[in-house]
């Protein structure tokens, strides 16, 4: 035999070399003939024969063959030991002649019987394979990023505020985002405008000893803090739709905090004790009439987004690694405030109002930076549109000690509020102070 010419097998199988050959096709007639591929193998000779060349391609299934067939044969010594002598044999299984830098496994036969497959792959088809990670849309998104400028800043600049939240259903951590993207999306619909030119008998300074009366019977309730924002909130929006008597004012008020209650509390006070509280002021049917008028001029709409439910989630922002009772304290302290006094109340939105008690709090315990990113992101509020809410803030706890409507003083003067009302006023908030000179004649 020639040994320039390829040899090739009669009696390959279907799909070797592009499908099954026709009767008669003469191989290699319209193309030329292959040259050595590689996949030929030729055996160790055994003692006593001839070596013979083996023509058959060496397939995973003949290369297992073989091993049976030398371990079957007695008289012959064992195929490990012959591969003892020779060392092991690597026969290359399979090829794509279409990718020259494609991975190729390798049988290797080694003494301990065992047929193993190695991968065996080049350094180019290394760098092939690996994946890069980046997409179209991430290469687009970090040029806008760099054309907009956004790639000098540092990373993770918002905390994610509910990640210790993940395993607590209650928080429904999957929703939160949502549920205050719909909040901010309706709490104009609870909101008032400015309503005392429709009431004849009523000016702010009623309101403000309302409010602070009502946060006393709060107080003495021993009532969770939804219900009071509730209840003024009821207040505004029924003196906003109907006239009400002087009289009358503190009926409002009452039943105001009744329907509060029974919506907020697990345990409401009943009517008994507001006729109480109120010093028998009013009589049980007058109690429950007001209620009714309420509840239809309303037309029972009262799960209405009020500065509580921004305001938890704003300290929550805030506050994040650690637990700061005392920032969450003053910040209630502000919104209190701001609730009692009718021009914050009108002038704010409950978001603005709730942002602004936070960024109050932080510049009075100094806290630095005054305002985060994490802040910005959840309340959707600059620095720069708290400003004015939050200096008319600072004003009203400027003047708490010396004002004679002391509830909400009172209140979180106490030690189990931390004493926040009793802290300096923050200075960067603080209207200037002017000092006068008397020059005195002689």
């Amino acid at each position: 035999m020639n040994n320039n010419k390829a040899v090739v097998p009669h009696n390959l199988p279907r799909g070797e070399m592009g499908g099954k050959q026709k009767i008669g096709q003469v191989v290699g007639k319209n193309r030329r003939v292959l040259g050595d591929i590689g996949n030929l193998v030729t055996a160790p000779a055994v003692e006593g024969k001839p070596k013979a060349q083996i023509t058959r391609p060496a397939t995973r299934s003949f290369c297992a063959q073989l091993l049976a067939n030398a371990q079957a044969d007695k008289n012959k010594k064992p195929l490990a030991e012959v591969v003892n002598k020779v060392g092991p044999i690597k026969v290359p299984v399979k090829k794509m002649a279409s990718d020259n830098n494609s991975a190729h496994a390798v049988i290797v036969i080694s003494p301990a019987k065992e047929v193993k497959t190695i991968v065996e792959e080049s350094p180019l088809s290394r760098r092939k394979t690996k994946k890069s990670g980046k997409t179209l849309t991430s290469t687009l998104t970090a040029r806008s990023k760099a054309a907009c400028g956004l790639t000098n800043r540092p990373k993770n600049e918002i905390v994610n505020i509910d990640a210790a939240d993940v395993d607590n259903h209650l928080a429904a951590v999957e929703y939160v985002e949502d549920i205050y993207s719909f909040y901010k999306l309706t709490e104009d619909e609870g909101r008032v405008n400015d309503y005392m030119d429709f009431q004849p008998e009523l000016n702010h300074k009623m309101r403000a000893i309302l409010v602070d009366w009502l946060i006393e019977v709060h107080r003495k309730f021993e009532l969770m803090p939804e219900s009071l924002h509730l209840t003024i909130n009821i207040l505004d929006r029924f003196l906003s739709v109907k006239t009400v008597p002087r009289r009358e004012l503190q009926l409002v008020g009452i039943s105001s905090m009744l329907i509060a209650c029974k919506y907020e509390e697990i345990w409401a006070p009943e009517v008994n004790d507001f006729i109480h509280i109120s010093d028998n002021a009013y009589a049980r049917d007058q109690i429950l009439q007001m209620e009714k008028a309420i509840l239809g001029k309303l037309e029972w709409y009262l799960t209405v987004p009020t500065p509580y439910v921004f305001l938890v989630r704003y300290i929550k922002a805030a506050t994040l690694p650690s637990d700061d009772q005392e920032m969450e304290n003053i910040a209630f302290f502000f919104a209190e405030l701001g609730l009692m006094n009718y021009k914050t109340t009108i002038a704010c939105c409950p978001s603005m109002l709730a942002a602004s008690s936070v960024y109050a709090a932080r510049s009075t315990l100094n806290k630095s930076p005054l305002w985060t990113q994490t802040l910005q992101h959840h309340t959707g509020y600059s620095e720069d549109q708290l400003m004015e809410c939050a200096k008319q803030l600072v004003s009203y706890h400027l003047g708490a000690a010396e004002n004679k409507l002391k509830a909400i003083y009172r209140k979180f003067s106490s030690p189990d509020r931390g004493a926040v009302a009793l802290f300096p006023p923050a200075r960067n908030l603080s209207p200037p102070t002017t000092t006068t000179t008397t020059i005195s004649s002689g």
